[in-house]
């Protein structure tokens, strides 16, 4: 049996991320797989982005790691993508849009925020026929020359973790690292299972969650003077969606 974390959303939050990666560390993980948003609102994105770069093998792209990537006059952005600098904006700009791989005779997808878009948001209150085009093929994640739909789909985004049974096919949201929206503590996922196996055999879904120093990841903000402080300041001690930009 191997252990696959699905960590996302990291969002320059270098305290949430390195509390999750050293609960990784005592698991007994097999590989972390990173489903975007490295990037965007935090202070540290050159920080996130060499870390997960360097232990992630699979990345997805976000809707932040493909915003910060394009010309803007924004002076959020431009804030970000200064701290990021040109070799990095490169890399994020050439992550793939999903990932495919087989575990315990399970097709599973993994993308960041739905099959046909990194900005197209979908909850998991959402209506059943919304929630069940996440298992859709579609030209963003390949598989439409008639290829089998994936039996479980993981995604982020939203930053709210969850799991559902629709249909016979399993919807799992990691929810966030770095800037959680449910309750004030870092979130990842841990599939396990027989990697690379076609034959059907033992399979979990684990949400885990992990308490990290929130203080410390303010102050931090603070000193880095980043733009919308405020906001993002209350979001990391609630746990609460307050105007800023997911």
């Amino acid at each position: 049996m191997q252990k696959i974390a699905v960590i996302s959303d990291i969002h320059g939050n270098i305290p949430a991320l390195d509390a999750v990666l050293e609960d990784i560390r005592q698991r007994g993980v097999t590989a972390i797989y990173c489903l975007g948003d490295l990037v965007g609102t935090g202070p540290h994105p050159a920080e996130a982005v060499d870390t997960i770069k360097e232990l992630c093998p699979v990345v997805v792209m976000g809707n932040w790691d493909h915003l910060l990537t394009k010309p803007s006059q924004d002076e959020v952005l431009q804030w970000h993508q200064r701290r990021l600098g040109e070799e990095r904006l490169r890399w994020l700009g050439q992550l793939p849009f999903s990932h495919d791989f087989m575990m315990s005779g399970k097709k599973i997808r993994l993308f960041h925020a739905s099959p046909v878009s990194v900005y197209t948001r979908i909850q998991p209150w959402d209506s059943m026929e919304s929630r069940l085009t996440m298992f859709h093929n579609t030209d963003q994640t390949g598989g439409t020359d008639g290829s089998e739909l994936p039996d479980v789909v993981g995604y982020g985004d939203i930053h709210n973790a969850y799991s559902q049974n629709l249909r016979g096919r399993t919807l799992f949201n990691a929810g966030s690292v770095g800037n959680p929206l449910d309750i004030p503590q870092a979130s990842y996922a841990i599939l396990e299972g027989q990697l690379d196996s076609s034959v059907p055999s033992a399979f979990s879904i684990q949400l885990v969650r992990v308490p990290y120093d929130i203080e410390l990841a303010v102050r931090l903000a603070e000193q880095a003077d980043i733009p919308l402080l405020e906001p993002y300041s209350r979001e990391l001690r609630t746990g609460r969606y307050r105007g800023l930009k997911e």
